[in-house]
Order: structure tokens, then C-alpha cells, then sequence
């Protein structure tokens, strides 16, 4: 797979009120502390059209997504002459949008106003600028920032130094951006440095200065120049030693192939091929979306050991830490992913979230730099859990890692944002009230967290904590309703909210309603299944949530909200594939016995839901999670259960898959006759055996080997066993 085969504009069509994905066409390297991106739009977080041919400048970014919102930017833009003004607006350009390059790599435009052409390539902490000057004029560097930065001249490099501040820990803490511009220059051949004034126009500095616009002028007419970026969230001198560790030493097109060849590293741990080469295409964009979130927080000081700021103490503390991540979103296909192909980065990840917890008190739920408190329960619970049963963690970090999920099971947190809500709702009544919002989807985080607790103490051998936690991981009981069939929320004396409309949004539920929000028992669906009534009730629950018309209520959000309008619009009944709640959905008929109609279901969202178009995602994209389903999904196997070390089976779609995995080992799936009329899976035979589970252990996985897989027109039918079905705590001890 080459890195120069993907767009990296893909999915990046969106507005406030509809998501495409919204995704940022990122250039960066794998894990990068910083992404550049194009901007041509400003005045809110959706920063990029794809099909607006404007230019406004290279954006340095930090946004995870547009409902999270950018820190630390700075707008980079090139220019010829001496800028208009100092507003975005005044001084962009076009850009010819078929011409332009947006690869993971590298990035190039043609700024059409100014007859100049411009490169970029990254590395970890920085990049290097190419420009080629086809106008009469000197060139120059317009920076912008929303706040203001404190600017240092160095007059002997020339170089320039800037310092722009974050509040960070609810305004307690600042994190500083530090950031070097070298041009190359001496005092002997000097730049202008330039700050905007509105009664003066553009006039020179000669000091340190404070603004939010600034100017570099190149001083002569030249027909290429470069300029070296270096930057750190730790001080001026670390961000000194990124610029010459990682910049000065390399020119634009080793800098350019070293990114190019850090991707393909990632890329090509998963090789796929088929007649149909857009599948193939479809795929490796998919990929590229998989190595960008979490981002690097730390960086390697003079004696090239790992250091981080903490948020929580303003300082600087060893180790490594990474940042911008929603668990809710990462936790059920990214991670799971990293298990099988990039175990070593995992660990890493691992490090950081240890390091989190020993500064804040907390296991984290959405950073970005620092805890931002959103979306239900604490589903870093089943990364760590997952990477136990996958002996990930040795026994010391197991230990550790238990004591904080269980401090987080049972103490209220110091502050709103960090923790379980409703641990004292949990602890009196078994599931948290309705009091609080999205109180069904929070007991069945909960539960489910708390079975993840039992899996790390299993693994330990703390039978007593695993039995206690096992208990608790049954909590979704306390609210199921018979009579309807769903989850529902209760109040203090175990009332249901009257009357119930099972399309309501909001209220109890988060970000859908009950169809998409009663199903989350990803532990034990066997047992949930019973309680339903049997496997034929259970089904026939799913066929009319998937064949139901995609209706909605606004409940209590008071409007649609832009994951109402996608599920709406995609004619996929109530399954809303375009939100994490529901990425398991189409896997549970496999549960009640009914793989065909999985494979069926998931091979026709692959379909239609998705494509590498500039629209791309059915929703959002949320730092990789997105595109994880459809990489697995496309593989043919999917993790319903992390903490669990199993896959539930559904349909490959290429003719030949080779995933190759971190222990020099490659577990390869072969299909012949993969052809669209073919929906349904007629035969699995792993190393020549016949598959007859519905589901693949990780262990196989990793030892590697062949899965052969024959396809037909029609599903063959047959009655399963407990033993064949996917993993459910009740069948554990059958």
C-alpha cells in the first residue's frame, strides 16, 4: 500500500447541521503532536470545504473534531508583496482544487494571487515549508493565531520564537505552545519581521512583541525558500531541539519520504486485494484514519527520554501521554484493531492513560489536551480490560489499573466532568436514576465497566473482586422493560417516566433513542436474550428495529440534532449505523442464532453506508472509531465484547485479506468466489478444519494461518449451540 494513494480530503464535506464524517484532510505523520490542514473557511470549527477553491493558509492544528474545537492553532499563510490586512479574509487566495495534493504525507497547493507554490512535509513535532515563487515579488509568512503571542526575535539565527497560551484545567492551568520558525538566514542576510497596526498599516519590529497577527518578509526576491518549523508543548529550548533534531538535519524530501515511509509502516500491516479495485481504494483510506488519534503528547528531552506537561499540576513530569481521545467512540473497534497489529503502540497508550490517573486522580473519558467530561460512562474501563485478556498489561499494571476502576465504581468524583456519573444512584438502587441525563445508557455503561472490572480480576486471580463486580455487571435488569421490550430510565422509587414513545430522543438516552440505546449488554447477550423471552422474541425485536422507517422524535434536544438527520436520510431503518451507539447492532443476530441475517446487514451498510467520497461516513467519523468498523467489518470479523478476547464472524468482502501481525506472523482470509451477488457465508474452513463457531478467539488469530471462506446466493440455515454462539457471561461456565 502506498501512502500516495489516499486522500486525506476524504469524508471532509460537512456542516454544523449534517456529518459526512467530519473529518480534517490531515498531513502529518502517524500519531503526530501536531496535523496541518488546509484552511478556507473562518469563523467556526468547520475549517475546510473540499469543493471551495480558497485559500486562507496552512492551519497547525490540534482538533480532534468540530464539536471538540481546535487549541493551540496557528495559521500559516504564504504570500508574495506585503499583506492586505490583518484578516484571513483579506489576504486568501484561490487555489486550483484538481491541482492541489492532500495526501498523509504531503501537501501541496497552487496559491493562484500570488503566483506561488506551496509544499509541506512533517514530521512528529514540526514540518518544513517549500516555496516556489513564480511572481516579481519577495515572498513572506503571514502567522495568525485567535490570542495573542508573545514573539521573540533571535537576531542572530533570525529565527523566530513564539509562545501562545491555553487555559487548560477548567482555566486553572495554562499550557503553552512554544513554536520556532528558522529561514535559513543569518544577521548577515536578515528577514523583516512586520506587526499590523490599523491607523499605520504594516510596520517594522525590532523587539519581542505580543500579537495575533505577524508578519515575516523574506527581504528579496528569491524563487524558492524554506522555512523549518519546530514546536513544544514543554519550552522554548525543547521546541529548539525538536527544530534540529527532527527539521534542520533532513532536507524537504527526506523529511517528505521519512513521513511517507512512517505510514506505509502502518498501512501495510494490513494488505487487501480484489477485482474491484474501489473496494481496495475504499479500504487504505479507512486505514489512514486509524493511526491519527490518540496524538502525541510527550516529547524526548537532550538525554532522549519521554516528558510530558501536566495539565493538573503545571509542570513537567516524565513519561509518555497522549491526547485527543474519546474512549466512548475509540474503545469498541480502534483499540480492539491495535490489539492484533500494533500491540507496542497500545502499551504506549496504556502508559499515558497511567500517567493521566496518577496526576489527575481519574481514569479519562474524553482528553483533549485535558479532561473534558463527555459522553457516558468510563469505557477506558474495556481498552484496559481488553489489553488484560490480551496480556497486554503485566501483572503490576493490571494491579494498578483495577485499584483505579474500582475507586471509580465506588467514590463519587471530586469534579462533574471526571468519573462514572451516578455512582451513588448506582450504589443505593443498581442503576442510575433518571434524574440525571442519559441515565439508561450510564446503567449499562456502568454494568458493562464493571464486568470489565471482573475480566481484570479474573485475570489476576482475585476471584473475590471478580465475583463481586460480576454481580453488579447485571445491573441493565433493574431497567429493562418486559412490557415494551426496551431499556428504560427510573426514578428513585423505581417509576418509569409516562408515557413512553420508544422514538424519543434524549431524556434518558444518549444521542438516540430507545431502539439504538437498549442494546448496549455487550457482555452478556445470552442472558439478555433470555430475559427478553428467547431467541425468537429477541429476533423479532431486531427485524423491526431494522425494518422499522427511520422516525424520531426531537425529545428533549429541541431541535434535530445532526445524528437524528443522518439516521434519518440513510434508509437503514433504526439500525443508525451513523453513531457508535448502534456499531454492534448488526452483529446480535448472530446471537439469536442468525448469522446470515449479520452478514446480509453488514456487507449492505459497507455497501451503500459507506464510500471514499468527499461524503463519505454515514456520521461521524470520531478519531478513527468510524473507520474501524468498516475495517473489521470488511475483514469479515468484528469485536462486540472487548475485555473479551473473542470476534464475532460476519462477512469478509476481498477476494484475499492478509493481516500481518506483530508477532512476524499473517493470518490470511481467501475468498473465490467473492462476487456481489453473494451475500451469505456457505463454508469456513481455518487451516483446512471446518469453522462451525460463530465467532474467532484472538489467540487464533495470532497464531496464524488461512481462513478459507466460500460464499453463495443463498444462506444455509442450521440450529447452534451455546458452544458455537458468540461469548456471553451466562454460557461462560455451561
Amino acid at each position: 500500500m502506498k501512502v500516495t494513494k489516499v486522500d486525506t480530503r476524504h469524508g471532509s464535506l460537512n456542516k454544523p447541521g449534517f456529518s459526512n464524517g467530519n473529518t480534517l484532510p490531515y498531513t502529518g505523520v502517524p500519531f503526530g503532536m501536531n496535523y496541518f490542514v488546509l484552511q478556507n473557511q473562518t469563523g467556526s470549527n468547520w475549517m475546510f470545504d473540499p469543493t471551495y477553491p480558497i485559500f486562507q493558509g496552512i492551519r497547525l492544528t490540534h482538533q480532534p473534531s468540530p464539536w471538540m474545537g481546535d487549541f493551540s492553532s496557528l495559521l500559516m499563510t504564504p504570500v508574495t508583496g506585503v499583506p492586505t490586512g490583518s484578516q484571513a479574509e483579506l489576504n486568501q487566495t484561490s487555489y486550483k482544487i484538481d491541482r492541489a495534493i492532500f495526501q498523509p504525507h504531503y501537501f501541496k497547493a497552487e496559491l493562484l494571487r500570488y503566483r506561488l507554490e506551496v509544499e509541506l512535509a512533517p514530521t512528529t513535532y514540526g514540518a518544513k515549508l517549500k516555496l516556489t515563487n513564480k511572481s516579481k515579488k519577495e515572498p513572506g509568512l503571514l502567522l495568525q493565531t485567535d490570542e495573542a503571542i508573545e514573539y521573540t526575535i533571535d537576531k542572530t539565527t533570525q529565527r523566530l520564537i513564539g509562545k501562545l497560551p491555553q487555559k487548560v484545567n477548567s482555566d486553572k492551568s495554562t499550557l503553552y505552545f512554544y513554536f520556532v520558525l528558522d529561514f535559513g538566514r543569518t544577521k548577515e542576510t536578515p528577514v523583516s519581521y512586520l506587526t499590523f497596526d490599523e491607523k499605520e498599516g504594516w510596520t517594522r519590529v525590532r523587539e519581542d512583541i505580543t500579537t495575533n497577527c505577524f508578519f515575516i518578509s523574506l527581504g528579496d526576491y528569491l524563487e524558492e525558500a524554506e522555512i523549518s518549523l519546530g514546536t513544544s508543548f514543554i519550552s522554548e529550548q525543547q521546541a529548539l531541539l525538536n527544530l534540529e533534531r527532527e527539521v534542520l538535519t533532513e532536507s524537504f524530501e527526506g523529511i517528505k519520504k521519512k513521513a511517507a515511509d512512517e505510514w506505509e509502516y502502518y498501512l501495510n500491516k494490513i494488505e487487501v486485494s480484489d477485482r474491484d479495485a474501489q473496494k481496495v481504494q475504499d479500504f487504505n483510506s479507512y486505514l489512514y484514519r486509524m493511526f491519527l488519534f490518540p496524538q502525541t503528547f510527550y516529547e524526548l528531552d537532550n538525554e532522549n527520554q519521554p516528558i510530558h506537561f501536566d495539565v493538573y499540576s503545571n509542570s513537567i513530569k516524565k513519561g509518555k501521554f497522549f491526547t485527543n481521545n474519546g474512549f466512548w467512540d475509540t474503545y469498541k473497534t480502534v483499540y480492539p484493531l491495535y490489539s492484533l497489529i500494533i500491540p507496542e503502540k497500545y502499551k504506549e497508550i496504556l502508559e499515558g492513560i497511567r500517567h493521566f490517573y496518577e496526576e489527575s486522580s481519574h481514569l479519562p473519558k474524553w482528553l483533549s489536551p485535558d479532561e473534558r467530561g463527555l459522553m457516558p460512562g468510563t469505557l477506558v474501563n474495556a481498552v484496559i480490560a481488553d489489553a488484560a485478556v490480551k496480556d497486554l498489561l503485566d501483572e503490576e499494571e493490571m494491579r494498578f489499573f483495577l485499584d483505579a476502576m474500582v475507586k471509580e465504581a465506588t467514590t463519587p468524583p471530586t469534579e462533574e466532568k471526571f468519573g462514572r456519573s451516578g455512582v451513588q444512584d448506582t450504589l443505593a438502587y443498581g442503576y442510575v436514576t433518571n434524574e440525571k441525563i442519559e441515565s439508561v445508557n450510564q446503567t449499562q455503561d456502568n454494568a458493562y465497566s464493571d464486568f470489565c472490572i471482573r475480566q481484570v480480576a479474573k485475570t489476576l486471580g482475585e476471584e473475590k473482586i471478580a465475583d463481586q463486580y460480576e454481580k453488579v455487571s447485571l445491573n441493565y435488569h433493574n431497567l429493562f422493560d418486559k412490557n415494551s421490550g426496551f431499556m428504560r430510565g427510573k426514578d428513585a422509587e423505581g417509576k418509569c417516566k409516562e408515557p413512553f414513545v420508544s422514538e424519543d430522543w434524549g431524556y434518558d438516552y444518549a444521542e438516540g433513542s430507545a431502539w439504538q440505546n437498549s442494546l448496549a449488554v455487550f457482555h452478556n447477550f445470552q442472558d439478555y436474550i433470555d430475559v427478553f423471552g428467547g431467541r425468537e422474541k429477541f429476533l423479532e425485536h431486531l427485524v423491526r428495529l431494522t425494518n422499522s422507517d427511520p422516525a424520531f422524535e426531537i425529545g428533549n434536544y429541541g431541535m434535530e440534532i445532526h445524528e437524528m438527520s443522518e439516521m434519518a436520510t440513510a434508509d437503514f431503518g433504526q439500525i443508525a449505523i451513523s453513531n457508535q451507539p448502534s456499531f454492534h447492532i448488526p452483529y446480535l443476530f448472530a446471537y439469536a442464532g442468525k448469522p446470515s441475517y449479520t452478514q446480509l446487514l453488514v456487507k449492505q451498510l459497507c455497501e451503500h453506508a459507506f464510500s471514499t467520497d468527499l461524503d463519505g461516513y454515514p456520521g461521524d467519523e470520531d478519531n478513527g472509531s468510524m473507520s474501524g468498523w468498516v475495517i473489521f467489518s470488511m475483514l469479515g470479523f468484528y469485536p462486540v465484547t472487548p475485555g473479551v478476547s473473542q470476534y464475532v464472524l460476519g462477512i469478509p468482502q476481498f477476494d484475499k485479506s492478509e493481516i500481518h501481525l506483530s508477532n512476524g506472523k499473517t493470518f490470511i482470509t481467501v475468498v473465490p468466489n467473492q462476487y456481489p451477488q453473494n451475500n451469505f457465508v456457505q463454508q469456513r474452513k481455518f487451516n483446512s478444519e471446518t469453522v462451525e463457531k460463530l465467532y474467532l478467539n484472538h489467540e487464533t488469530i495470532l497464531k496464524g494461518g488461512k481462513l478459507d471462506v466460500k460464499l453463495g446466493l443463498l444462506p444455509s440455515e442450521k440450529d447452534y449451540s451455546h458452544h458455537e454462539l458468540p461469548y456471553s457471561l451466562k454460557n461462560e461456565n455451561r
